[in-house]
C-alpha cells in the first residue's frame, strides 16, 4: 500500500511546479508544431512517469501499471468512438451522400457564418448531448471541411463551439460523475450548472462568429446569433432546473436547430459571407482542399432524405445507447471487469484530498456493448448495408480507416495514460491544493481548477471525478472561515462549468479535430488558435462564479 504524496519538497510552490512538468511538456511540444502529437504525448508520458517515480515517490511498478491502464482506457471508449465516427463518415463520403448533405445544408443558407451556427453550435450540441466523448467535434469538423471550410477554421471553430453543452454531454454523464464523488443531489448540481452555463450559451455563438469573421462580420448577423443563443440558453436553463440534467443538451439543441431553420426562412443578412477561411490570416490556406463545386441542380428531396438516413440512424442508435436503462440492461451481461493486479486498491488518497485514507480503485471495465463507439459501429454497419456496401467492402474501408487514424489513436491512448497516471500518483491533487490556497479568490481559481482538469484529462466527467470532492471540502473549509457564499454546490458546479472551456485545448479533442478534418500533423497550429479563447472564456466563468459567491443579485442564483 502506497500513500499519495502531495508536497514532496515541503514547499507548495516547488511541488506545484514539479507536478506541472508533464502537462507543460505536452503543451509546449504540441504548440511548437515541430513535434508530432503522438510523439509529444509519448514524451510527456515518459516525463509523467519520471516525475511520479523520482519526485513523488510512487513505486515504479505502480506507475507503469497506471500508465498501461490509462492507455487501454484511452482506446476504450475514446479512441473507439473516434475510429467508428470516422468510419461512418468515410462510408457516406464514398457514396456521395455526404456531399449531398453538404449541398442541402448549403441550400439552407449560403452564408458561412450561419452555417457555423447551425452545424458547429446547434448540430454539435445535439451530438454532445447524445454521445459526447469527441463525437461532436468529429462530426461537425468533417461536415465543415466538406463544405469547403479551411482545416484551421473547421477544426478550431468546432472546438470553440463545443463548450457550453459539454457539462451535460453524453446524457448528463459529467453531472452523474460529480454527484457520485460529492454525495450531492445530481438534480441540484445540474440545476446549479444550469444557472451558470446559459450565460455562456448566449455568449459563445457571438464569440464563435467573431473568431471566424471578425467584429464587423459578427455584427452583420447579430439577429441570427441572438436567436441561436437565446433558443439554446433558455431551454438549457428550463430543462436543467425544472426537468432533469440528463436530456438538457438534446432538448435545447433540437429547439435551437428548429428556431434557426425557421428564422433563416424569414431573414437574410444584407452581406452574404461566402469565404470558408478565417477572417484573420489563415496559415492553413495553402493546404486547404478545394471547396466542392457548386451543383448545377440542387439535390432532390429524395436525395436529401437519402443523405440524412445514415445520420438519423446514428441519432436513434446513440440516443438508445445513452439511456441508463439500456446501459443497465446490457452491462448486466456484457461487461468484463478486470481489477489491475498489483495496482487495484494499493494506492491511498489521503487528507486533504480525502477526509481519511481511501484506496484508489484500478479496474478496467470492458463494457463492450454499451460503449458509444459500439453504437456508432452498429449504426455505421446498418447504414453501410442501406447504402449498398457489401460486407467485404465495409471491412476493406474499415482497414483504411484504421490506417488513417493510427497516429491519432496512439495520441489518445497516451493522453489517457498521462491523465490516469497523474490522478493515481497525486500530481493532479497537488495542483488542486495549490488552487485551494487562494482564499477569498477561490471561486475564481476553483473554476480554473475545473478548466485545468479537463485540459489534462480531456473529459469534464473525469475532471469532476478528480476534483469534485476537493471542491466540496474546500468550500466547507472556506465557509467555516466566514466565506459563507462559497457553498459546496456552487463550487462543485463551477468545477463542471469551468471545465467545459478546457475542452477545446485538451490534446484528445485537438487530435479528434485534426483527424476529422484530415489535417494531420497540425495539432500545434490548432492549439495556438484556440488556446487564448479557452483561457479567456474560462476566466469569464470564474468571474461569474465570484459574482455568484459574493455579489447580489447573482447570489440569488446559488442553490443551497
Amino acid at each position: 500500500m502506497w500513500n499519495q504524496v502531495y508536497n514532496p519538497f515541503g514547499s507548495v510552490a516547488l511541488s506545484t511546479v514539479a507536478a506541472a512538468i508533464p502537462v507543460v511538456t505536452l503543451l509546449v511540444l504540441i504548440a511548437t508544431n515541430k513535434v508530432k502529437a503522438h510523439i509529444a504525448a509519448l514524451i510527456a508520458l515518459v516525463a509523467a512517469n519520471l516525475v511520479a517515480i523520482l519526485l513523488f515517490t510512487m513505486p515504479a511498478g505502480l506507475s507503469l501499471r497506471a500508465s498501461v491502464l490509462g492507455a487501454v482506457t484511452g482506446f476504450f471508449p475514446i479512441g473507439w468512438i473516434v475510429l467508428n465516427v470516422i468510419f461512418m463518415y468515410r462510408l457516406t463520403v464514398a457514396t456521395s451522400r455526404f456531399e449531398t448533405l453538404q449541398q442541402a445544408i448549403g441550400s439552407v443558407t449560403p452564408d458561412r457564418r450561419l452555417q457555423l451556427l447551425l452545424i458547429a453550435f446547434a448540430f454539435g450540441a445535439f451530438f454532445e448531448g447524445a454521445s459526447g466523448f469527441g463525437t461532436p467535434v468529429a462530426v461537425t469538423g468533417a461536415m465543415l471541411i466538406g463544405l469547403g471550410f479551411s482545416p484551421l477554421a473547421a477544426s478550431g471553430l468546432s472546438l470553440i463551439a463545443n463548450t457550453a453543452p459539454v457539462a451535460y454531454g453524453a446524457l448528463g454523464t459529467p453531472i452523474a460523475g460529480l454527484a457520485s464523488v460529492t454525495g450531492l443531489d445530481p438534480y441540484v448540481l445540474g440545476a446549479m450548472v444550469g444557472r451558470q452555463l446559459p450565460f455562456f450559451s448566449l455568449l459563445v455563438p457571438f464569440w464563435l462568429i467573431w473568431a471566424f469573421a471578425g467584429f464587423r462580420g459578427m455584427i452583420q448577423i447579430w439577429p441570427a446569433i441572438l436567436v441561436c443563443g437565446i433558443s439554446f440558453a433558455i431551454p438549457q436553463y428550463v430543462i436543467s432546473n425544472y426537468v432533469n440534467p440528463w436530456i438538457v443538451d438534446v432538448g435545447a439543441s433540437l429547439i435551437c436547430m428548429a428556431c434557426l431553420l425557421g428564422f433563416f426562412r424569414i431573414w437574410r443578412p444584407k452581406v452574404v459571407w461566402q469565404s470558408p477561411a478565417l477572417r484573420a490570416r489563415d496559415d492553413s490556406a495553402a493546404s486547404r482542399p478545394p471547396a466542392p463545386a457548386a451543383p448545377t441542380t440542387p439535390p432532390t428531396r429524395a436525395q436529401v432524405w437519402s443523405s440524412l438516413v445514415p445520420w438519423i440512424i446514428v441519432c436513434v442508435v446513440l440516443l438508445i445507447w445513452g439511456t441508463g436503462g439500456f446501459k443497465s440492461a446490457v452491462n448486466a451481461w456484457a461487461t468484463w471487469n478486470y481489477p489491475v493486479p498489483d495496482l487495484h486498491n494499493l494506492i491511498n488518497k489521503v487528507p486533504p484530498v480525502a477526509p481519511r485514507p481511501t484506496p484508489e480503485g484500478a479496474v478496467f471495465s470492458f463494457t463492450w456493448l454499451s460503449y458509444t463507439g459500439t453504437g456508432m459501429l452498429i449504426a455505421a454497419i446498418v447504414s453501410g448495408f442501406i447504402m449498398g456496401f457489401s460486407p467485404g467492402k465495409m471491412i476493406a474501408e474499415y482497414g483504411r480507416t484504421l490506417r488513417v487514424c493510427a497516429y491519432s489513436l496512439i495520441t489518445i491512448s497516451a493522453m489517457l495514460a498521462i491523465g490516469t497516471l497523474t490522478r493515481l500518483s497525486g500530481l493532479d491533487a497537488t495542483l488542486g491544493i495549490a488552487f485551494a490556497g487562494t482564499g477569498f479568490l477561490y471561486p475564481f481559481f476553483g473554476t480554473l481548477l475545473g478548466w485545468l482538469g479537463v485540459a489534462l484529462t480531456g473529459s469534464d466527467t473525469s475532471s469532476n471525478v478528480l476534483f469534485g470532492n476537493l471542491q466540496k471540502i474546500t468550500a466547507e473549509q472556506l465557509q467555516a472561515q466566514g466565506l459563507t457564499g462559497v457553498t459546496p454546490v456552487l463550487m462543485a458546479a463551477a468545477n463542471s462549468s469551468g471545465g467545459v472551456m478546457g475542452k477545446m485545448i485538451d490534446a484528445q479533442s485537438i487530435v479528434v479535430a485534426s483527424t476529422a478534418t484530415n489535417w494531420f500533423g497540425q495539432e500545434g497550429t490548432i492549439l495556438r488558435f484556440v488556446f487564448w479563447h479557452s483561457i479567456a472564456l474560462a476566466c469569464l466563468v470564474g468571474v461569474l462564479v465570484m459574482l455568484q459567491a459574493y455579489v447580489h443579485p447573482f447570489t440569488a442564483l446559488v442553490l443551497p
